[in-house]
C-alpha cells in the first residue's frame, strides 16, 4: 500500500492511496477521509458512477465536513480496472470498459482477467484499509451514484449482515433492462440473462434479497430518469416485496455533482443514524 496524496480537511486526514489488487490483476488507487481523533471509525463505503474515479466525488462530492462532525470514515473505490494493456482502454466508450466496470464480477473473456470489481470493493479492499487503518468492521453502510448507487444497492442486498444502511444518488435500479448497461452486462457476463440477476437491484429483491434501511434521491431534471435510472421499477417492486425504501424526487436538479453535494450531507447524517 502507497499513499500517493495527503491533505488535511476538517481536521482529518484525506488520503489517495495505490495498492496491487489481486482480484483485478493490476494497480488499484482509492480515497480514504479519516476523521479527526483516534477511531476506531465507523466506515461509509462511497461507489462512483460510469466514467468516474476516486477523484470524481472527493473533489466535488463535499462529504469531509460532515465526515469530520460526525467521526465517519469515507471510502470512496475506483470503478473499474485501469491500465495500458487492460480491455476498454478506449476513452471515447464511456459505457464498456475503464470508468465502467459495473461493480460485478465478469465471467467473459478478455473482461474475466481483470474485472472482478465486486470482489474487490466486497473483499479484498475491506481486508486491506481494515488492518492498515483503525476502523469498526462491525459499522459499515454504503451509498453510491447512478452506476455506484446500482452498486451500493447490490453490495447491500447481497451482504444485508454486513451493511447497517445504503443510500443512492440517483442509481441505475434495473441495470440488466437499462440500454447503457445491457450492453456491459452482456460484455462482462454472456448471453446467458438469468446470470444478470445477481447484479441487477430489482431481481435481487424479487428473488428475496432485502435491506432493512434504504434511501435513494433522485432529480426530477434528470435527464437519464426515464431511461436508464427509472426508479418506478424499484418503487414497484419493493412495495411488492416490502422493502423499505424512502425515495425523495427533487425538484430541478439534475444527474451532477451539483446535485449529489446539495444532499451529501442529509446522507451521511442519515447513515450516521444508522452506525450509532
Amino acid at each position: 500500500m502507497n499513499i500517493i496524496d495527503e491533505f488535511v480537511s476538517h481536521g482529518g486526514r484525506q488520503l489517495v492511496v495505490k495498492h496491487y489488487a489481486n482480484t483485478t490483476n493490476c494497480d488499484m488507487t482509492f480515497a480514504i477521509f479519516l476523521p479527526p481523533g483516534e477511531g476506531p471509525f465507523p466506515v461509509l463505503w462511497y461507489l462512483s458512477g460510469l466514467t468516474c474515479t476516486h477523484a470524481n466525488v472527493m473533489e466535488k462530492g463535499e462529504y469531509r465536513k460532515a465526515a469530520a462532525e460526525l467521526g465517519i470514515a469515507i471510502i470512496c473505490p475506483d470503478t473499474s480496472p485501469r491500465g495500458a494493456d487492460i480491455p476498454g482502454a478506449d476513452p471515447e466508450d464511456w459505457q464498456l470498459g475503464q470508468g465502467a466496470g459495473f461493480y460485478v464480477n465478469a465471467t467473459e473473456p478478455p473482461f474475466d482477467t481483470n474485472y472482478q470489481m465486486y470482489n474487490y470493493v466486497t473483499d479484498e479492499l475491506p481486508e486491506l484499509v481494515f488492518k492498515e487503518f483503525n476502523l469498526d468492521v462491525s459499522k459499515q453502510s454504503i451509498f453510491g451514484h447512478s452506476m455506484g448507487g446500482h452498486g451500493a444497492m447490490i453490495c447491500a442486498l447481497k451482504k444485508p449482515k454486513r451493511f447497517k444502511s445504503c443510500s443512492a444518488f440517483a442509481p441505475i435500479n434495473s441495470p440488466s433492462t437499462e440500454d447503457w448497461s445491457i450492453r456491459a452486462f452482456n460484455s462482462y457476463l454472456g448471453n446467458d440473462e438469468s446470470t444478470w440477476r445477481a447484479y441487477d437491484s430489482v431481481c435481487l429483491i424479487e428473488d428475496g434479497a432485502t435491506i432493512e434501511h434504504l434511501l435513494v434521491d433522485q432529480g426530477e431534471a434528470d435527464s437519464f430518469l426515464n431511461n436508464g435510472l427509472s426508479p418506478n421499477k424499484l418503487v414497484d417492486v419493493c412495495k411488492q416485496h416490502n422493502v423499505a425504501l424512502e425515495l425523495r424526487m427533487q425538484p430541478g436538479y439534475d444527474h451532477s455533482y451539483y446535485f449529489i453535494s446539495s444532499f451529501m450531507h442529509e446522507h451521511i447524517k442519515w447513515h450516521a443514524s444508522k452506525l450509532s
